[in-house]
């Protein structure tokens, strides 16, 4: 665990700057004060994007080989102390241990993945004789780095989705400005440090921390900001691409993920493989498992057994390694949870299991007959609650995995070849996961959604793509 309290610092041109007001971290699960966090001003919003703005030639210069061993250098490091970037993940985000290390792990895979990307990065050639006209002339692409990428990440994954956008970003020749989220920005200033340490050039990156309206608003709308990469809610996302213009912008913005339970599925490993997806990291997960279609045949099979094994989970301190669900990021947030649940046992829902709050832990939440407009099924809960609801024909399980306003990833078990395939077709996602949860992600694989869950992808070679500019390259030799 964080060793002492400490009053942190803004990354701005490479410095560590002192800034002019602060304001108390707290611990999610304990309640305790874990360090001071810069709440930066305007003025020093407009230090960084500054920094970065004129770092970008140095960066956009530099070589493949230089950009990748900066990549590789800060895998390294973060191997060596991954145990510490864990136990800050534990402390400001009360993410369980185990889960913490599984996160440092994808993070270190990631930057691995952003080192190798950037000596790959590629035009091609463009056979203009085949079209008339294009004779004696000679067509290339190359991909430019568009300049100052604006960052701004959530609290669930503070390590892994900065490194998604850190790590392509570098790998590409950018600058970036990074706005963590303001209860998770210990991960950001660690990995800061690492980078600083592994000869980043000065400016490439800064992080701010502080107003979420204040920084965002101006990363969106400062025209030396090329492109917007925003990981977050669908109110917040939607306001930055209506104010971002002509900007670039991807955004991830969460979902209400469901996996179908064909019939003639073998329970054995999908229950437990469902609780998992369900309940990790007490459900704050793009990707959580929240609603769950089982055919009627295995239906009150299901539930019994879900219902069994969700009751083996342990609830506690999350730097205890046998804990699996531990508190939510804020006391606001249960809170909220606890209302939508009740909403929906108005609406006739059950609760199998769970529903209540133990000391400042939100009880994983298992409910049956409930409504689908209600908020727990057709919003994002973020939260240790899962649905389970029956149907009687696949068609019918893809309509209702459809009816909703989000599309990120969703799964279907089947042992059916022919059912596997039309239900991947039909499923409106960006992500369809035969034979497993939707929760599932390596850090390679194309990242994002439809809908309200966003744009664009991100796996790193995908969100170089998004932050490189192609250009077209022609020789007349005529």
């Amino acid at each position: 665990m964080i060793k002492s309290l400490v009053k942190k610092k803004l990354l701005i041109d490479g410095q560590w700057v002192e800034a002019k007001e602060y304001k108390s971290l707290i611990s999610p699960y304990s309640g305790e004060e874990i360090s001071k966090i810069p709440v930066a001003s305007v003025e020093e919003v407009e230090m960084a994007i500054e920094a970065a703005y004129n770092a970008r030639s140095v960066m956009g210069k530099m070589a493949a080989h230089q950009r990748s061993a900066i990549l590789e250098k800060l895998a390294v490091s973060l191997t060596t102390k991954a145990e510490e970037a864990a136990e800050i993940i534990v402390s400001e985000a009360a993410k369980p241990i185990e889960a913490a290390r599984v996160e440092v792990a994808r993070t270190i895979q990631t930057y691995k993945f952003a080192a190798e990307e950037a000596k790959r990065i590629s035009g091609e050639t463009i056979p203009l004789d085949a079209a008339p006209g294009g004779e004696g002339r000679i067509a290339y692409t190359v991909h430019e780095p568009l300049g100052v990428i604006g960052a701004i990440t959530p609290f669930n994954f503070p390590m892994n989705l900065v490194a998604h956008k850190i790590g392509p970003a570098i790998a590409t020749g950018n600058t970036i400005v990074l706005k963590p989220a303001s209860q998770t920005p210990l991960s950001s200033f660690f990995i800061g440090e690492l980078l600083v340490e592994a000869g980043l050039p000065a400016g490439a990156l800064n992080i701010i921390t502080g107003s979420g309206s204040l920084i965002g608003d101006k990363i969106v709308r400062d025209r030396r900001i090329k492109m917007i990469t925003f990981t977050g809610s669908p109110t917040v996302g939607i306001d930055i691409r209506n104010k971002a213009g002509l900007k670039r912008v991807t955004l991830e913005l969460g979902s209400n993920a469901a996996v179908i339970i064909d019939d003639g599925v073998s329970l054995e490993k999908v229950i437990p493989r469902c609780v998992t997806g369900a309940f990790s990291y007490q459900g704050q997960i793009c990707i959580s498992l929240q609603r769950i279609y089982v055919h009627e045949n295995l239906y009150d099979t299901f539930v019994e057994k879900f219902v069994a094994e969700t009751k083996k989970l342990k609830l506690g301190n999350p730097l205890d390694p046998s804990t699996n669900v531990s508190a939510l990021i804020n006391p606001n947030e249960t809170a909220r949870v606890v209302e939508w649940i009740q909403e929906a046992q108005n609406g006739g829902a059950r609760i199998e299991t769970g529903g209540s709050v133990e000391g400042n832990i939100l009880q994983p939440t298992v409910l049956v007959a409930v409504k689908p407009t209600v908020k727990v099924s057709c919003q994002e809960v973020f939260a240790p609650v899962v649905i389970i609801e029956k149907y009687s024909s696949i068609d019918q399980a893809v309509d209702r995995v459809n009816d909703s306003r989000y599309g990120l990833q969703a799964g279907v078990y089947t042992e059916n070849i022919h059912t596997a395939l039309d239900v991947a077709e039909k499923l409106h996602v960006g992500g369809v996961l035969i034979n497993d949860i939707p929760t599932f992600r390596v850090d390679n694989m194309p990242y994002g959604g439809v809908k309200e869950s966003g744009m664009g992808r991100e796996g790193i070679k995908y969100a170089v793509e998004e932050m490189t500019e192609l250009k077209l390259i022609v020789f007349n030799r005529n």
